[in-house]
């Protein structure tokens, strides 16, 4: 698959915004502000390109795009947060339980 331009690149009839410098400093500070953080790699789509799934130890997550899936993964080495390719694991329990949450709270 061609990789999208600097600001969007085109595939089929969608647009795809690749990963910029905001998406690395929310990363960089979302993990820092976190314990128990767990990585998820999720491989590029029709509608979006390679994005990493940070999901920390309550199950609060986000999500960025990121440049590569090798870029993901050593920026969770660097981080020392595990990683995994979400296309085989999935996304933990924990998430999907945090997300429920939110949602009788009525934040969802």
């Amino acid at each position: 698959m061609r990789r999208p331009g600097k600001a969007t690149g085109r595939t089929g009839s969608t647009t795809v915004r690749s990963s910029d410098s905001t998406d690395t400093r929310h990363l960089n500070e979302w993990v820092a502000a976190r314990r128990g953080v767990e990585g998820f790699v999720e491989p590029r789509t029709a509608v979006s390109d390679v994005t990493l799934l940070l999901v920390a130890h309550d199950g609060e997550w986000t999500r960025r795009r990121v440049p590569s899936v090798k870029w993901a993964h050593s920026f969770c080495n660097h981080h020392r947060v595990p990683s995994y390719d979400a296309a085989v694991v999935g996304i933990p329990q924990r998430m999907r339980d945090y997300i429920a949450r939110e949602k009788q709270r009525g934040r969802g």
